[in-house]
């Protein structure tokens, strides 16, 4: 697979890194680099442009310990709890475990499935989602359990110009909470009730880093657009929601033991796998968070929180 050479912003120096891109609008696999150690200015630098121009980066062969895993998370900021809601690995803070039959999935077989059910971006229920989640496979399935995803940010852009105005005047009400008319377990809805984030946040996010205009409006969390009748939210939301998940704005990682998925949280919105479910694999990964800022829309105004605190490093 060729590779493209990234350079800095003066644009003299080559990559110190090897970056392969996997679609026209995300994804690019790294090479040329060992995440297990600290990694030199240079290739933190790199490695960081690559996200920002393709929203998600992916490393193959990558095994390392959590210790390993948050050491690298820090070289790019300060690293969140690892769930705010879910909780965290007991002896790594820093970690948030994604099993397999981790509780967040226990009510998977009662959702209703349309073309765009899962997809979500990282907590944005909370003022200051995360800026970026570095997902690491370690018991990975030998086929089955691919993650997609999809550049918000392409999706923006292949608005006609009167949606995208439109838009660009709304917000959403994001919210941590099942998907509407499924039962879920007691216990569940007891520790929702206990963590309970909800955010008001511009419909059009601006990236604080690029300038890129982002539809910021993951499924599974954004649950009404501010100042609309039901039927307005559902028909437009739908549309979105529908236009988000394009096939031509996505790309689909393969994991395999010692992968490593890095996205940047506020021009990409993912899938996790469900097929999953109907083998008998098992699957274990572990993710950690940074801290992110307070989105802020087209005109200027940042999110509202409207329930929870903002996420603090861990």
């Amino acid at each position: 697979m060729p590779s493209e050479a990234l350079h800095d912003a003066t644009e003299t120096s080559p990559s110190s890194v090897e970056v392969a891109p996997l679609s026209i609008h995300i994804g690019a696999e790294i090479g040329g680099v060992d995440l297990s150690r600290p990694l030199p200015p240079e290739q933190v630098r790199d490695i960081r442009a690559a996200l920002l121009k393709w929203k998600v980066v992916f490393f193959r062969d990558q095994p390392m310990t959590h210790r390993q895993h948050v050491d690298f998370t820090r070289q790019f900021g300060e690293p969140t709890p690892g769930h705010v809601v879910y909780g965290s690995d007991g002896e790594y803070p820093e970690i948030y475990p994604v099993r397999k039959h981790r509780a967040a999935n226990h009510f998977q077989d009662k959702v209703l499935l349309r073309p765009w059910t899962g997809w979500h971006t990282d907590i944005t229920a909370a003022i200051n989602p995360p800026m970026a989640s570095i997902l690491r496979g370690v018991v990975v399935p030998p086929y089955g359990g691919d993650t997609q995803f999809t550049s918000l940010v392409a999706a923006y852009n292949a608005l006609s110009p009167t949606m995208q105005a439109f838009a660009g005047t709304l917000r959403g009400i994001h919210r941590n909470a099942p998907p509407q008319g499924v039962e879920t377990r007691k216990d569940y809805e007891e520790m929702l009730r206990k963590r309970t984030l909800e955010s008001e946040h511009p419909l059009v996010r601006v990236h604080p880093e690029t300038g890129e205009r982002a539809l910021y409006a993951g499924p599974t969390h954004l649950k009404s657009i501010v100042g609309l009748t039901p039927r307005e939210n559902q028909a437009l939301l739908e549309l979105l929601w529908e236009h988000l998940v394009r096939p031509e704005f996505t790309v689909r990682f393969r994991w395999g033991p010692g992968s490593v998925a890095f996205w940047d949280n506020r021009s990409a919105c993912h899938l996790a796998p469900r097929d999953i479910f109907d083998s008998d694999f098992d699957r274990e990964f572990y993710r950690t968070t940074l801290v992110g800022d307070v989105p802020v829309g087209i005109d200027g105004r940042p999110s509202t929180p409207l329930q929870g605190d903002p996420i603090a490093a861990a």
